[in-house]
């Protein structure tokens, strides 16, 4: 199977940290966003943009409040989808898994290098959660503002969930619709993974 240039390589984790590092000087805004898709209980399917932080040797990780509509339906059903798509590059890496909570120091490290106001604000939105007004959450960023000070812990109830893929695809645009696509799979995580090439 030919898999040159672009799509060359075993390990789709390698293949999509080669291709985000790409896309990062060409992008003008996010070039981590990526589509994040989860089910409710009823299999009501939800998606929203959320921002990769990083992509590890076995998953992809980002950060959200766990009590979110997103945290709490990943728990539930511990597996996610989501797309990273480049206008840019013409590219775009599709990933479905299972997940897990990162809480330990990796979550304690990236909560302490964000920003101050974005620190308090994880303490302060009940993300999701109906709220009566702009000024009532800015009154509660002030409140836990006196009550955490300039170096607020992260709350238990944010960290990162890492999804760890047993599908992943890369698609490449291709002239007349006719799109390189490569797909890896494999049985569960840890198996060896099957690649494929896909028609468009």
């Amino acid at each position: 199977m030919d898999r040159s240039g672009i799509f060359e390589g075993d390990d789709p984790f390698m293949i999509a940290r080669r291709w985000l590092a790409e896309a990062e000087p060409l992008e003008p805004n996010d070039p981590n966003a990526i589509a994040l898709a989860t089910v409710d209980e009823t299999g009501m399917p939800n998606a929203r943009m959320v921002l990769l932080k990083d992509i590890q040797e076995d998953g992809f990780l980002f950060y959200t409040n766990y009590n979110s509509c997103k945290g709490q339906e990943i728990s539930a059903a511990g597996k996610a989808a989501f797309v990273l798509h480049w206008k840019s590059l013409r590219r775009q890496i599709r990933v479905r898994g299972v997940t897990s909570r990162e809480e330990g120091p990796n979550a304690d490290k990236y909560y302490a290098s964000r920003s101050l106001k974005s620190r308090l604000g994880a303490w302060a939105s009940a993300q999701s959660q109906p709220l009566s007004s702009r000024a009532a959450l800015m009154a509660e960023v002030a409140k836990i503002f006196a009550s955490k000070g300039n170096n607020p812990p992260r709350p238990t109830f944010w960290g990162g969930i890492r999804i760890v893929p047993v599908e992943v695809e890369f698609w490449s645009d291709g002239p007349f619709r006719l799109h390189d696509r490569f797909r890896w799979t494999r049985a569960s995580v840890g198996n060896p993974w099957t690649i494929q090439r896909l028609n468009p």
